[in-house]
C-alpha cells in the first residue's frame, strides 16, 4: 500500500514515543479512550505545516469538521499549552523551525542612494 505525499509531515515514531505519555484520552485514565491522538495530532499538524484552510484537510486524516473541533476543545481546556511546556524541556531539533526567508528588492525601492552599495548583505551570500 502507497502512502499519500501528504503523510511526510507526519510526526516519526521517536517524536511520538515522547509525545504519547502526555495526552488525554489513554486506557487508564479518567474518562473515554482517543480514537487515535497520533492521527489527529499529524492532522493538526498537516494544516500547521502546510497553512491550508481545515476544509482541505486530506480525508484520510479524518473529517475535517471533527478535527477542528476536537482542536479547539484542546485550545481551549490549555491541553497545546501543557504540552508545548512539556516537551520543551527535552529540546528535539527535529521541532525546530527557522524562517530564514528574505526579499530582495530594487535599490530604488529601498530607498538606497546612489547604488545598492546601502542595501543589506543577505547572511546567506
Amino acid at each position: 500500500m502507497s502512502t499519500p505525499a501528504h503523510r511526510r509531515h507526519d510526526m516519526s515514531d521517536r517524536v511520538w514515543a515522547l509525545l504519547e505519555p502526555h495526552l488525554l484520552g489513554q486506557k487508564g485514565q479518567w474518562g473515554r479512550v482517543a480514537r487515535d491522538n497520533r492521527l489527529f495530532i499529524n492532522a493538526v499538524f498537516w494544516i500547521l505545516r502546510t497553512g491550508a484552510p481545515w476544509r482541505d484537510l486530506p480525508s484520510d486524516y479524518g473529517d475535517w469538521k471533527n478535527t477542528h473541533r476536537r482542536f479547539c476543545r484542546w485550545r481551549d481546556k490549555g491541553i497545546w499549552a501543557r504540552l508545548q511546556e512539556r516537551l520543551i524541556r527535552e529540546p528535539d531539533c527535529e521541532w525546530l523551525m527557522i524562517d530564514a526567508s528574505h526579499i530582495k528588492v530594487h535599490p530604488h525601492a529601498s530607498g538606497a542612494q546612489g547604488g545598492n552599495q546601502d542595501m543589506g548583505v543577505t547572511k546567506g551570500g
